[in-house]
């Protein structure tokens, strides 16, 4: 079923982008009335879902400056922010962040989707993986004194694995709601 959007008078979508500010890795723009951030250089995120033959769900936390605190995230990387990697295959980035942060190796990945995880603040999406045929081949912990701290948690208490979590003062990414799925509903 195919949905037309309305169109709104008020979008600003009809107005020219201006760069206000551009970094390494991140650009401040404005449209109109609408301030937002971005990705520079067209970066952008792969996101990966790694649940293993155990039903155990792989997890990572690490120290985020604009939090001022640790999170705990689905393993993620950007995708083409280096010299070396401009162009480079969101699966392939996803398969050597899954790695590299927590020491698993995927046998396949599977796109999922392309998502947006603030689209009234930031323009940057991510794509979704799905690691599938997990094998334990390292210790993880990411690459430039990142200090990640991987977590092998049971999907059937990742609800209560969250709740102490936040008791302890740990951010949690907004993409592990996908986690707590149907118990959010029922």
């Amino acid at each position: 079923m195919k949905h037309q959007p309305p169109q709104s008078d008020h979008d600003d979508s009809d107005k020219p982008e201006e760069v206000m500010w551009e970094g390494r890795f991140i650009t401040a723009k404005k449209r109109g009335r609408w301030e937002y951030v971005g990705r520079a250089r067209g970066i952008h995120a792969a996101v990966i879902l790694a649940v293993d033959a155990d039903n155990h769900v792989i997890l990572v936390d690490q120290y985020r400056v604009p939090l001022g605190k640790r999170c705990i995230e689905l393993p993620a990387g950007l995708v083409g922010d280096h010299d070396d990697t401009a162009g480079e295959d969101p699966s392939i980035a996803a398969a050597r962040e899954l790695e590299e942060e927590t020491g698993y190796h995927a046998g396949r990945m599977e796109e999922i989707g392309q998502f947006y995880s603030s689209p009234g603040m930031v323009s940057e999406s991510f794509t979704l993986f799905h690691a599938h045929d997990l094998t334990k081949v390292g210790d993880g912990g990411g690459v430039d004194s990142e200090e990640i701290v991987v977590h092998r948690i049971p999907l059937a208490q990742i609800d209560e694995y969250i709740a102490e979590w936040c008791s302890q003062g740990y951010a949690i990414d907004v993409k592990m709601l996908m986690l707590l799925g149907a118990k959010l509903l029922g």
